[in-house]
């Protein structure tokens, strides 16, 4: 059976959450390229400028499951709204920071209004579309959000080249205050269900999962083995099992527990998590890879980088239509594998002669993977729920989105520099090799997960969770 055709409001609603969306996963990547200028005009440090994107995924990843607890107590769209507006006032202080202290801080802001903004704006559409025409939206919306990703280096590296870095934060208050504005008219205010608020529970999972990310992110510069890293690895750990702990006894969980007995939701999440760590750990070396050792500077760099964007534009909405036709374990599952063996294949090829042309092949291979695994992921997770719970299962998945991300720049960083270095081709590159294998072992492992995941399933009725 073919799905609907969307009707008027959920055009709305799928493109302006797609814009909101694109908006913040774009800055996630977009300051990286303009470092250089940056810490030329601040007069920073390398240590201190790292914080320009350590604060920014710090605050974003700690404060998502507030924010979708807030969005269904108090209205999706006002909260959306509310994120909007705080990430464009916060990008006006980064371009007005007189040093880098300020940045910093601006950027922590950035990331809260970024908590805000993605769970529901991953909410607004799945709430919108019905479940049999849900993955056909869920792909259109991985599409244009996947492409904010990847093109974050490349229009890093035209403002770093061609306009003062300051434009990376300027362009994003008018292209909010549009949002905000068509946000207000054109999409239906949701709520989740009618539930008193978790003040413990924010509170224990906002500290836990700052422990962790803390930890992550300090990793390579101390050490895994170092005092701060294990202190706050350990804390984190801990302070996430009493977080569990509570929401199994509390009567109005922000984050219900049974969620995780269900198949389809706790598969597609460990496997999506791999997805993340292999997709953000390749990422991050590959944009370093194009500058070292081919020697391009950031525009040309950014550059190398589409064929990604390409595949996601291409094959993404097309992912979301299989998966509403074949169920979401069969595209999980392709599309890790073609991940792996993309980057697998770029592992074996890597050498201080090689060419971009032999590393566009398994780029591509890597890409259409990506774009298949990322709306079925999402379909799952939000489908394994009833409509009243689809925000919480949303900002779980967000959550464990960005963690995976931070987790695979921590380990693939820490593989590079045991193997290699910066400062000759040769030096880049015997790191390079072993840590994108790394990367292939990711999915790989997410691969194996995701067989896990049941098959074709019938919808959820009358508000219900599945039960597999």
């Amino acid at each position: 059976m073919t799905a609907p055709r969307m009707d008027t409001a959920q055009r709305w609603a799928l493109g302006l959450a797609s814009a909101a969306s694109f908006i913040v996963a774009l800055d996630v990547l977009v300051v990286a390229t303009a470092l250089t200028s940056i810490q030329r005009d601040l007069d920073a440090g390398l240590g201190t400028l790292e914080w320009t994107l350590n604060a920014y995924s710090l605050a974003f990843a700690v404060l998502l499951p507030t924010g979708a607890a807030l969005g269904d107590r108090f209205g999706r769209k006002r909260v959306l709204v509310v994120g909007l507006a705080l990430f464009a006032v916060s990008s006006a202080a980064c371009a007005l920071a007189p040093g880098v202290g300020v940045l910093v801080a601006a950027r922590a802001f950035q990331g809260a209004g970024a908590a805000l903004v993605l769970p529901l704006a991953l909410t607004i559409v799945s709430t919108a579309f019905p479940p049999r025409s849900r993955g056909k939206a869920l792909g259109l919306f991985s599409g244009i959000t996947g492409i904010a990703t990847f093109a974050g280096p490349f229009v890093g590296g035209v403002v770093a080249e061609g306009l003062a870095w300051q434009w990376v934060f300027w362009v994003n208050v008018p292209i909010c205050a549009v949002v905000i504005r068509l946000v207000g008219r054109h999409v239906a205010d949701g709520r989740g269900p009618v539930r008193p608020l978790d003040p413990w529970g924010v509170l224990l999972v906002t500290a836990g999962v700052f422990g962790l990310v803390w930890g992550l992110v300090r990793a390579d510069a101390v050490g895994w083995a170092g005092v701060e890293v294990l202190a706050s690895l350990v804390v984190g750990l801990v302070l996430v099992a009493v977080f569990v702990r509570h929401e199994q006894r509390t009567p109005a969980p922000m984050m219900p527990m049974r969620f995780f007995a269900i198949r389809a939701f706790t598969s597609a999440n460990v496997a999506n998590f791999a997805l993340y760590a292999s997709l953000y750990g390749t990422l991050f070396l590959l944009a370093q890879h194009f500058r070292e050792v081919l020697g391009h500077g950031p525009l040309a760099a950014g550059l190398r980088l589409m064929p990604w964007t390409g595949t996601l534009m291409v094959c993404a909405p097309i992912a979301g239509v299989l998966a509403d036709r074949w169920g979401e374990r069969r595209l999980m599952v392709v599309g890790l594998l073609l991940q792996g063996v993309g980057m697998a294949w770029l592992a074996s090829v890597s050498g201080p002669d090689v060419g971009y042309a032999q590393m566009l092949p398994p780029l591509v291979v890597g890409g259409v993977g990506v774009s298949m695994a990322m709306p079925a992921a999402q379909k799952s997770v939000v489908g394994a729920v009833g409509p009243a719970e689809v925000g919480q299962a949303s900002g779980v998945l967000t959550v464990l989105r960005i963690l995976g991300g931070v987790f695979g720049i921590a380990v693939l960083g820490a593989v590079f520099g045991a193997f290699g270095g910066v400062g000759s081709p040769a030096a880049f590159t015997a790191g390079f090799g072993p840590a994108i294998g790394v990367a292939a072992a990711f999915a790989l492992l997410g691969c194996v997960v995701a067989l896990g995941m049941p098959g074709r399933r019938a919808a959820v009725v009358a508000g219900e969770p599945r039960v597999d």
